[in-house]
């Protein structure tokens, strides 16, 4: 079992044969932690079911990490390459190089003129290259799931607004020379995702930037990408809407029965922090159709790895395991033949928590971002460090209150 847990995969053949391997034995010691529960077996050996609970999560752990090697190989093949210092470069990409390294700001001024572009801010700062902003946007749809299922639109404004309606449009049949009715127009609502600005600091030593062999546009993006997609992920989950995007669980959250425009809906567990204890595959059901028909064909769940960890050892009716791992590299594992994404931001199984949500979020949720990301450079504040003070603006919330459900762990 050792070599089970801890052996790495070096390819993407390995990685799905370890995946394999682990899941067959999680199955196998939850049956046995199943069985254990059911029958009350060995109950004079006081510790058996807590070693098996550890057994279980032992390998539950083994099994993440295997999941995880996988998913990184495609993060890997996506990573871009970094181009030779010495290849022939644009006259802003030359001018950019200038700046970053030497802090040279005035070719960037002569580019910049030419082009008519006004690139810098205000309170300073200058526009990245489109190279080094499509890096940072390519680390951060990898890293935050909600990158990779909601909706993501580009503006160049500091409030995006967008008119929905509120009711559908009314209809009537009428014969062929039938006179037509005047129907009622929907009611139209607008609206408004407020953009607020995200920044991270990046430290350099002026040695580093002398180095023709570094990549500094990489460095940049892979110093500050992290520190954005963590922001963002929990903005996304938990923001409340001011100076960051309002997140699906910052909303006013109902009984689905109840649910209208402006809230979004829940489904309970039916016990207060906990899933039912007889049968709680039923609640998990009964979420996947809380949302109506044109919305699950893209549905997907979102929970953190803890809740995930308590639904991989839940099963069917027919004793088969709900949640499936991937084997493609850069898929996500399925619950129910769903997709499942982890969101580490998402609240832990506690009394009333929304541990997990359901829907399609691409027409649930929208996020909204700003087309430009700038880079203060400065070399005073911290000598001998150069430190690169990088913004980027992104706002969003829930566009369709329909699209997105929640499984709240309470008795009603």
């Amino acid at each position: 079992m050792q070599d089970i847990e801890n052996k790495s995969a070096p390819n993407p053949k390995a990685a799905r044969d370890e995946i394999m391997k682990t899941f067959e034995a999680f199955k196998a010691a939850n049956d046995e932690r199943l069985h254990s529960l059911e029958h009350k077996i060995a109950p004079h050996k006081v510790n058996y079911d807590v070693l098996l609970e550890e057994k279980v999560d032992r390998i539950d752990r083994a099994l993440s990490q295997a999941q995880a090697s996988l998913d990184r190989l495609a993060l890997i093949g996506a990573r871009p390459q970094a181009s030779a210092e010495g290849e022939q470069k644009s006259a802003h990409n030359q001018a950019w190089s200038q700046f970053m390294r030497r802090g040279d700001e005035n070719a960037l001024h002569r580019v910049e003129e030419k082009s008519l572009s006004a690139t810098v801010a205000s309170d300073g700062g200058h526009v990245a290259p489109a190279e080094v902003q499509a890096v940072i946007e390519r680390v951060l749809s990898n890293i935050s799931p909600m990158r990779k299922i909601a909706s993501v639109r580009p503006t160049n404004s500091g409030t995006f607004k967008k008119p929905i309606a509120t009711t559908a449009a009314a209809v009537g049949w009428v014969a062929e020379t039938g006179a037509r009715a005047q129907t009622n127009t929907p009611s139209l609502d607008l609206l408004a995702f407020p953009i607020g600005e995200i920044y991270a600091m990046a430290a350099a030593t002026q040695t580093l930037l002398d180095d023709a062999a570094v990549d500094i546009d990489a460095w940049l993006a892979g110093e500050i990408a992290q520190s954005f997609a963590t922001a963002e992920s929990a903005a996304f989950i938990t923001g409340d809407g001011t100076n960051k995007p309002k997140g699906i669980a910052a909303y006013n959250v109902v009984a689905d029965a109840t649910q209208t425009y402006g809230s979004l809906g829940y489904i309970a567990t039916g016990a207060a922090g906990a899933f039912a204890a007889t049968n709680p595959v039923d609640k998990l059901v009964d979420l996947t159709y809380a949302p109506r028909t044109p919305y699950r064909a893209n549905a997907s769940f979102l929970m953190n790895r803890r809740t995930l960890g308590q639904v991989r050892k839940f099963k069917d009716s027919t004793g088969q395991y709900i949640w499936q791992p991937s084997l493609i590299a850069g898929q996500p594992t399925t619950l129910l033949g769903y997709n499942v994404y982890e969101a580490e931001d998402m609240a832990d199984v506690a009394a009333n928590s929304l541990s997990i949500a359901f829907g399609d979020f691409e027409k649930g949720y929208l996020i909204v971002d700003r087309t430009d990301i700038r880079v203060l450079r400065d070399p005073y504040s911290n000598k001998p460090y150069v430190l690169f003070y990088v913004t980027k603006r992104v706002g969003g919330g829930v566009q369709d209150y329909d699209a997105i459900k929640f499984l709240k762990f309470a008795a009603s």
